[in-house]
């Protein structure tokens, strides 16, 4: 009886662990390592007082609170394999690929954080995004074999390639909005978040223009008993490189959560924003 209980138990670990990984593998396709506590809820605790808010299940909150990390502590790479000038602006390295052109940049990395989500969650039909001429990438076109024809400011979209909707598509596609997007058009297709306490997870902190910059609250936590929030940021720079997930500069004893009470600018390593910059993508 005893060893049949044994056998049980190693049974019911294997069908748990099995489960742990294909959801990984089904939630964030391009991870190698399946390990469900290398991940920032696995690795950042809130700080003393405060408590994760709550998330629905599949929402993108959830989602990005379990983004896969790198383990232990790792350097940030660009695109070219070469590591990052400065090492002292994150806390984490997220283990997804940056791709080997200079392409997947600040805004690129939100907007690639925004596709996955809604790649995994099978809402094909809602992943688009502007070029900065204002034109429509639709990736259910792509999906169906149209490629985009670019002359200057002009877009057309050609039926030049066979249906594909496999992940290595996908990633095509993102490509290509990469070339195209930017700081400046991803900011016209978001709304303004116009209270800091309204904060969700998934909300960005976004200037548009050339240079723009943009970081993604991918965790937040507050204190049950006032409300005050605190959030990590996650983002990618110029040139492409890894996502991270920032320090907090001004807070060492809160880094690398930061206060939504902060005064004047939120600064983070390599730009400050203001209060108006907080925007979030539509539902």
């Amino acid at each position: 009886m005893k060893q049949f209980r044994i056998i049980s138990l190693l049974s019911a670990l294997l069908i748990s662990t099995f489960s742990v990984s294909y959801a990984a593998a089904d939630l964030y396709p391009w991870i190698t390592v399946r390990d469900s506590s290398a991940c920032i809820a696995g690795r950042f605790s809130p700080p003393p007082g405060f408590r994760r808010v709550e998330v629905t299940s599949g929402s993108f909150g959830r989602w990005l609170r379990h983004l896969p990390l790198k383990p232990g502590s790792q350097k940030v790479y660009l695109h070219n394999g070469r590591p990052k000038l400065r090492q002292d602006v994150h806390a984490a390295v997220l283990d997804i690929d940056t791709g080997a052109r200079n392409l997947q940049q600040c805004a690129d990395a939100v907007i690639r954080l925004r596709a996955e989500y809604l790649f995994a969650i099978k809402r094909y039909n809602d992943i688009r995004f502007n070029f900065t001429s204002g034109d429509t990438a639709r990736y259910p076109r792509w999906r169906d074999g149209l490629r985009p024809e670019v002359e200057g400011d002009e877009v057309s979209w050609e039926m030049v390639a066979r249906p594909d909707s496999t992940y290595r598509g996908f990633r095509k596609y993102l490509d290509t909005v990469f070339t195209y997007a930017g700081s400046y058009s991803l900011k016209k297709e978001l709304i303004s978040v116009t209270s800091l306490s309204d904060m969700r997870i998934g909300d960005i902190f976004i200037q548009g223009g050339f240079p723009g910059h943009a970081v993604i609250v991918v965790d937040a936590a507050e204190r049950s008993q006032t409300g005050e929030k605190v959030f990590l940021l996650a983002q990618s720079y110029m040139p492409a490189q890894d996502i991270h997930i920032l320090i907090n500069p001004s807070e060492s004893k809160l880094s690398p959560w930061y206060s939504i009470d902060f005064t004047g600018k939120l600064i983070t390593p390599e730009w400050r924003f203001s209060r108006s910059d907080l925007m979030r993508f539509r539902d």
